[in-house]
């Protein structure tokens, strides 16, 4: 077993050359991104931080923003009305699938995919757009422990182009599953999704869901711990899209992807772990955060029936 920063430092070097995978493109603001960065952060639910790489370059958050507005909803609604609008079933299919949609519920299957993203988004309370606005960026202000902005670049390149997800969200409202208010209800989706962190910002992040909704350096409850077990629940089954299997095999930790190249994972009152690197496989996750997060479960015990055996060696790593 390696202590976990010299652990970092060797992985960071044996996947930085790796060149497979594409940068995404169809948000024509990703498509400019370097795909050289590449980042790895740990923090502890103690607040202790390890790092590697580019743990500071910025980059829009996307899809691990439904995540946190997903607590977000649960805390304004409850779970049993939550679970009128959007269920928690893994799909199978791609992130941006509208096909199910048309089956006999006209429920969106989980709130990780954007169908049940955009449905959540839009039960977010407020009295009009900037209200709602604002209370998610304190919402997320809170998880990262400073301010964070939307990249305006971003933002408006996605409401440009994100035409799937408004055929997405008017085949919701034909339903009933979202409001009239459908074209606030994507730009804040829209929103939510460009709004710039780092690497070392989602693995705090991580790290108080990984801590029972307290935040490891603030101690601030940034979400209810009876709604932490929902939030990892839906992470663990659905956070991977149709990789989400395999991911559960091979690496068991919640986690959560985004298009931007960002992955993050929390390990039950051990950690948040976040990779940045942009380049994508076909299912839209980023490869050498794949590449690093199987080794780190191999390594110390991650996956959570190690964990639940009590064979985690990750606290060990921690004072060698």
């Amino acid at each position: 077993m390696t202590d976990i920063q010299a652990f970092l430092d060797q992985l960071h070097q044996r996947y930085q050359d790796l060149n497979l995978g594409q940068v995404a493109s169809y948000i024509p603001e990703l498509a400019k991104t370097d795909p050289n960065y590449f980042g790895i952060s740990v923090m502890t639910t103690d607040g202790r931080s390890f790092h590697a790489g580019d743990v500071d370059q910025q980059f829009t958050i996307q899809s691990i923003s439904k995540v946190f507005v997903y607590g977000m909803a649960l805390e304004d609604w409850g779970r049993d009305r939550l679970l009128e609008k959007v269920g928690v079933e893994p799909t199978g299919d791609p992130f941006n699938s509208l096909i199910r949609l048309d089956e006999t519920s006209h429920r969106p299957e989980n709130p990780m995919i954007n169908a049940g993203a955009i449905a959540t988004t839009s039960l977010i309370k407020g009295e009009n757009l900037t209200a709602r606005l604002n209370r998610l960026l304190a919402m997320f202000r809170r998880y990262v422990g400073q301010d964070v902005y939307v990249d305006m670049s971003t933002f408006l390149s996605e409401r440009a182009t994100g035409h799937r997800n408004r055929a997405i969200a008017h085949l919701m409202l034909n339903f009933g599953m979202i409001g009239d208010d459908l074209e606030e209800s994507l730009d804040l989706y829209f929103q939510q999704c460009a709004l710039l962190v780092t690497g070392r910002d989602l693995a705090t992040m991580a790290a108080a869901l990984a801590n029972q909704g307290q935040h490891p350096l603030t101690g601030e409850q940034v979400l209810q711990p009876q709604y932490v077990r929902d939030v990892l629940s839906v992470m663990y089954t659905c956070g991977m899209y149709n990789f989400a299997g395999e991911w559960a095999f091979r690496v068991g930790l919640p986690a959560k992807s985004g298009v931007s190249g960002g992955l993050m994972a929390v390990v039950p009152n051990q950690a948040g772990i976040a990779v940045y690197s942009p380049p994508l496989d076909s299912n839209g996750n980023s490869v050498r955060g794949l590449k690093v997060f199987e080794a780190l479960s191999q390594e110390y015990g991650f996956h959570v029936f190690d964990l639940a055996m009590g064979q985690c060696r990750f606290q060990s790593s921690l004072s060698a």
